[in-house]
């Protein structure tokens, strides 16, 4: 590693930024592949780093938002990144072991076996609504991987974005890792280098642009996407239990997650109630809507209005919209949380995902209609059930498929760092998080090794009648 004093942060300029890619390229081709020491101590680095400059991160972070919880960041962006350098550091070893495989018959005495190697450059493209976790916990998977990275972070938190990219100078290499800042025409820009691997964090409409940029360089790609994340609280459940974890995954961060329950699907004779329930235990939470520093800000007033517009839509098609303290919210830059009952379907709540606080609650008749609803739909990133029910729950699960499901609760599958983060179909490509991000930034390289006899040489040629046999009985086999 340089000298720290060596260590100057890269401007978003996009030449630049093409000069950044091309040192990390190069020394990722002419310098040997890390090693343990080397990966753990990228991985120690960060760690320190994330330690070090947490109280600057929640505070830019709040700024960005206009307001966000401190203790929201530290156990949703700190604390999660934290544990997942922890849980790679421990299992590198373990991950980076060569796997054997078997050898058939035919080919003994060889060996076989799968090396995992690093791919080279990542590139890492992080949105506003986690912007320091969504950043990061990518990047633990690259560097347990043993690669090099380039991250993006969204313009939509200019002030964590210049914080990242300073102190990520100060602990980083550039031909380690980096930071580069800017709006759409950087981004572009970013999505069309020809990185080793792509991983992309947003909304499926811009995924889509990322793709084609990527495509053009044959540069594999994950994109952790998005989608109407439903919630099946299944009859035999308590309704308050239910609608205090539904409460807490919805409202926390104000909406703005990418696993948040998008609607809530209930028994007909419940409906009513499970949306009183859910407007009680916001109250609860969150009392003083307007000036309550709990209650996070909406990122812009384009998606703020975005928001507001959509629950009008609803209430002029006949909906019933529960809230409070909608206009002091308002003015205070934030949007109330909001329960919507029968939402019509030609409805922005009941096709788009909402990526907000707003809640709209589906009544059903019989479990069997609830999952057609869901499976209506495009796989979502995450499904939730509640129910104390095995044959409930496995029901759901074997007759849906999402990225992942929390059963009786909500965004917990998310903080496992032993499991696989990602989505199906519309809601995302691939995953990461632990072993499956260390394999997903990894070439699984297979090796084998010919014994101290090689029987297919033997055999010729030219083909003779022992070939012939060797052939038959393998055919026959």
């Amino acid at each position: 590693m340089a000298d720290a004093d060596a260590r100057q942060p890269f401007s978003a300029d996009v030449s630049e930024m093409r000069t950044l890619f091309d040192l990390q390229h190069r020394k990722s081709r002419s310098h040997p592949p890390a090693d343990l020491k080397l990966r753990r101590d990228r991985l120690d680095r960060l760690a320190a780093m994330v330690k070090q400059h947490g109280d600057r991160f929640a505070d830019a972070i709040s700024s960005d938002f206009g307001v966000r919880a401190r203790i929201e960041t530290e156990l949703m962006e700190l604390v999660p990144t934290l544990g997942a350098i922890r849980y790679a550091r421990k299992n590198l070893p373990a991950w980076m072991k060569p796997e054997k495989r078997h050898v058939s018959v035919n080919f003994q005495p060889g060996k076989a076996w799968v090396r995992h190697e690093p791919l080279g450059v990542i590139g890492i493209i992080s949105p506003w609504n986690y912007p320091l976790q969504l950043a990061l916990s990518p990047l633990v998977d690259a560097f347990a991987a043993g690669n090099r990275a380039m991250l993006k972070p969204s313009e939509l938190t200019p002030a964590f974005a210049e914080l990242l990219k300073d102190v990520m100078a100060q602990h980083f290499d550039p031909e380690e890792a980096a930071v580069v800042t800017g709006g759409v025409d950087v981004g572009q820009a970013f999505s069309s280098l020809p990185f080793d691997h792509l991983l992309f964090t947003g909304s499926t409409a811009v995924g889509r642009l990322v793709y084609q940029a990527a495509a053009k360089n044959l540069t594999p790609v994950t994109l952790e996407l998005g989608g109407k994340s439903p919630a099946i609280v299944c009859d035999d459940y308590s309704l308050e239990k239910a609608a205090k974890s539904i409460a807490f995954g919805k409202w926390l961060n104000a909406g703005q997650t990418c696993i948040a329950p998008d609607y809530v699907l209930v028994p007909e004779h419940k409906a009513e109630a499970m949306a009183q329930a859910l407007l009680a235990r916001v109250r609860e939470s969150y009392p003083d809507l307007a000036h309550n520093p709990d209650y996070s800000g909406v990122i812009s007033e384009r998606h703020r209005k975005r928001l507001l517009d959509a629950v009008q839509v609803a209430r002029d098609k006949g909906a019933t919209v529960l809230s409070y303290e909608e206009e002091a919210a308002v003015e205070a830059g934030k949007v109330p949380p909001t329960v919507v009952l029968n939402a019509p379907e030609e409805a922005i709540l009941a096709s788009e995902e909402i990526f907000g606080p707003v809640l709209p609650v589906v009544p059903y008749r019989t479990l069997d209609d609830a999952i057609a609803h869901v499976n209506s739909r495009d796989r979502p990133l995450a499904l939730y059930c509640f129910t104390d029910e095995k044959a409930c729950e496995e029901r759901v699960l074997g007759r849906t498929l999402s990225g992942g499901v929390t059963l009786n609760g909500t965004l917990l599958h998310i903080a496992q760092e032993s499991l696989p983060f990602g989505g199906v179909g519309p809601s995302g490509i691939g995953a990461y998080h632990g072993q499956e991000g260390f394999k997903r930034f990894s070439h699984a390289r297979a090796v084998h090794k010919v014994g101290f006899i090689n029987v297919f040489e033997k055999l010729g040629p030219p083909w003779g009648k022992t070939a012939r046999k060797v052939a038959q009985m393998m055919l026959n086999r």
